[in-house]
């Protein structure tokens, strides 16, 4: 098990002790995509549901999940994020992408708090239409990129 660094030699789990690692300005961009009915989108893109702006909402849903990330996952560190994105668009006609990329200057990447991000806009996006559309599907949620840290860079 010495491979998976979330386990100790005996197999038991536990949390990365970061207090040596240096801090570093580091970025996580990930993304997420959702497969829907066309006239879901078109309602999307007309801000015609009932619910509101399904684009600002699910906005800020991933960025509130980027922050509790540590509070969801339960061997991530809590970090001082010290930025959020998330940019939504139509791939094709009725297939919705969703990217995210956070970054913070620490000891720790934010891999996970970009992919918790776009999950949770994703989730959002699917609540917001699912009255509409019970056959949305929520796929291809994925790191992208990563920067800093002693592992280096990583581009898909």
């Amino acid at each position: 098990m010495t491979n998976l660094n979330h386990f100790d030699e005996q197999g038991a789990s536990r949390m990365i002790d970061t207090s040596d690692k240096e801090e570093t300005q580091r970025m996580a961009r990930a993304s997420a995509t959702i497969r829907m009915e066309e006239s879901t989108a078109n309602l999307i893109r007309n801000k015609e549901l009932s619910k509101g702006d399904v684009f600002e909402v699910a906005r800020i849903a991933g960025i509130g999940a980027a922050k509790k990330t540590w509070d969801l996952i339960p061997l991530c560190h809590p970090l001082a994020i010290t930025g959020v994105k998330l940019d939504f668009s139509f791939l094709e006609s009725n297939l919705l992408q969703i990217t995210s990329v956070v970054k913070v200057f620490g000891r720790t990447g934010v891999e996970m708090e970009a992919l918790t991000a776009v999950s949770v806009a994703a989730l959002t996006v699917y609540d917001m239409c699912k009255a509409v559309d019970k056959v949305m599907v929520i796929a291809e949620i994925r790191l992208n990129e990563k920067t800093g840290g002693k592992s280096g860079s990583f581009v898909r």
